[in-house]
């Protein structure tokens, strides 16, 4: 497994340098929280802020300050698998949900981003092995409120006088 893992690091390298366009897009979505993830092969200048390979920017602030420290490690995550941190700069525009839904939204999209430069099937089965989530978006949505109740499974009291 680990040749294999090396085998497809050394792939996508080459279709990294190989790549036509300046920059891979992707969108995606945790919760409420939608994400769009631009990876761009070089160093870039996005509306007055330097993003350098190896570094993630968040709607315009570094990721440590936007989530905080350790969180970031999460957006990480895809990029240390395929050992491609430093092959990078990625800029990531958030809107709704919370920050543990974008962090997830984030991780889910670069994940999807770096499989759509290599279409490796044995690199989609790294991601499933280390957590099923880095690929598969989640189903769970909040459950609707029921009318005439406070909340979605909360029912009202019966009184028997």
């Amino acid at each position: 497994m680990v040749n294999q893992t090396n085998k497809i690091v050394q792939d996508a390298k080459q279709e990294i340098k190989s790549l036509e366009k300046d920059y891979i897009f992707s969108v995606g979505r945790r919760k409420s929280a939608t994400v769009t993830v631009r990876l761009y092969k070089k160093d870039v200048v996005i509306e007055g802020v330097t993003v350098h390979k190896g570094e993630i920017v968040v709607n315009n602030i570094s990721c440590s300050k936007y989530f905080g420290k350790g969180k970031e490690l999460i957006c990480f995550q895809p990029l240390d698998i395929t050992k491609t941190k430093n092959e990078f700069a990625v800029s990531i525009k958030t809107s709704g949900g919370g920050k543990e839904g974008q962090i997830q939204a984030a991780r889910l999209v670069i994940a999807r981003a770096l499989l759509a430069i290599t279409g490796s099937d044995v690199l989609k089965k790294a991601y499933i092995k280390y957590d099923r989530n880095m690929i598969v978006q989640d189903s769970r949505r909040k459950e609707p409120y029921k009318p005439g109740d406070s909340k979605p499974r909360a029912r009202r009291q019966k009184s028997y006088r």
